[in-house]
């Protein structure tokens, strides 16, 4: 096992120093600028670590600059073999028009122990159990809702469920307001909504619906450490990707995912707050220090904290 605590603050700063990088463009109304900051920052701070690091969750899959694309090596080449999934900007447009919730996220495992996923959407379902049978994708959104209230001891009217704000949800958001369960739509960032299940404090009682296939790797890292139920089904529309899918190995194009097939072992999560949102606040500046906040997770060590850390430029 290849994940010591020297990592832990080593990504940390990966994620401070993206997030830092981000927040010069907040507000600004330019998410690529955004996104392109802290991608650079990331990979040049990646690039420092002793490790032969492979990214296998990230912007894209070709070699273009600015992206950290699947396949691209980063480290000295000397140390563990590691495999890094990475969201340089979770929620592009909220870092862009200063909203609140924009994220830095990594997460990192053994090679091997991360899902190499193509940039597809996935639907995903998580909850905050420790029983099996009681979410699940194939279920209808009645049997999930009324064997979670019958687990939870709460009644539908007291549930509450997470989901991204789109036109492809209406059928599942007529149902759950049939059920009168309480909603709460997301506009963008679905690594955040799914780990609103984490912890009482948010309120949400289950996070489902349809997002961005890496975002579902990088939230069933985090969610593993909180010994929360995840599944995802990767949604593969065209030919073509069918075809990326495919050359990643994947030959079930319809296989549910459960957590444990997604993340292997052990994992290292870190997401640092751009804006401040739900989950972690944001970067803020007093003279030539900076203040910023990260939920980290790491599964071996039972470490799950939020960080608030004060350095200067």
């Amino acid at each position: 096992m290849n994940l010591n605590k020297e990592l832990e603050n080593l990504f940390i700063r990966v994620v401070t120093r993206a997030a830092l990088s981000a927040y010069n463009f907040v507000g600004k109304k330019d998410k690529i600028a955004a996104d392109k900051a802290a991608v650079d920052t990331m990979r040049s701070e990646l690039n420092q670590i002793n490790m032969k690091g492979k990214i296998v969750i990230g912007e894209g899959e070709l070699d273009e600059a600015p992206m950290l694309y699947i396949g691209e090596k980063l480290g000295t080449k000397n140390g563990p073999e590691l495999d890094i999934a990475v969201d340089p900007v979770e929620g592009t447009n909220f870092a862009a028009y200063n909203k609140p919730g924009a994220l830095s996220v990594i997460a990192v495992a053994d090679k091997n122990n991360l899902f190499n996923a193509p940039e597809t959407y996935m639907d995903k379902i998580s909850a905050n159990i420790s029983e099996t049978n009681v979410i699940d994708l194939d279920f209808s959104i009645k049997k999930n809702i009324h064997n979670l209230s019958d687990y939870k001891n709460k009644s539908p009217e007291n549930l509450t469920a997470c989901i991204l704000d789109r036109p492809r949800h209406k059928k599942i958001i007529d149902q759950l307001k049939d059920l009168k369960v309480n909603i709460k739509l997301i506009s963008d960032g679905d690594v955040c909504g799914a780990l609103l299940v984490t912890d009482e404090k948010y309120d949400v009682d289950i996070f489902l619906g349809i997002g961005g296939g890496p975002e579902g790797v990088l939230a069933a890292s985090a969610l593993d450490a909180y010994n929360c139920k995840f599944q995802g089904r990767f949604i593969f529309d065209t030919n073509e990707d069918k075809n990326r899918a495919k050359n990643m190995g994947i030959v079930d194009l319809n296989k549910k995912y459960n957590l444990n097939e997604i993340i292997k072992g052990d994992s290292i999560f870190c997401a640092t707050g751009i804006t401040s949102g739900d989950l972690v606040s944001g970067i803020s500046i007093n003279g030539n220090e900076f203040t910023s906040e990260t939920l980290i997770t790491h599964k071996s060590e039972g470490l799950k904290k939020r960080l608030k850390l004060i350095q200067k430029f």
